[in-house]
């Protein structure tokens, strides 16, 4: 049986998340959660919540052990980007794009 948990319309690059995940894809959870409490991105601190959602998730919903859950899945879709414009020399404008993204955290039991 397997348990999700969704963050959506995070504001961070799918860039940028993706470095995060590709970390955790397939490792244990308490594996997971020990290998972002030491990276050095600042997603890590989200990917961390998500994935503690994940297992309360799974607490709470159907009963599983949470000392055989392993991240089976773990994927960044992008969302919708916000457009900001920046005045640049000569009268000109710039386009920021600040992107977000849509996290998706599947647990299941070993």
């Amino acid at each position: 049986m397997e348990v999700r948990a969704h963050s959506k319309f995070t504001r961070v690059a799918p860039r940028k998340a993706r470095l995060v995940a590709d970390l955790v894809r397939g490792k244990r959870v308490a594996e997971a959660l020990n290998t972002l409490t030491f990276t050095n991105k600042a997603f890590a601190r989200d990917m961390t919540k998500l994935i503690n959602s994940a297992v309360a998730n799974a607490q709470q919903s159907t009963n599983m052990n949470v000392d055989n859950l392993r991240i089976t899945q773990i994927f960044v879709d992008g969302g919708p980007t916000m457009k900001r414009f920046m005045p640049r020399a000569m009268g000109r404008a710039t386009m920021i794009r600040k992107r977000t993204s849509h996290i998706t955290v599947v647990l299941d039991e070993q």
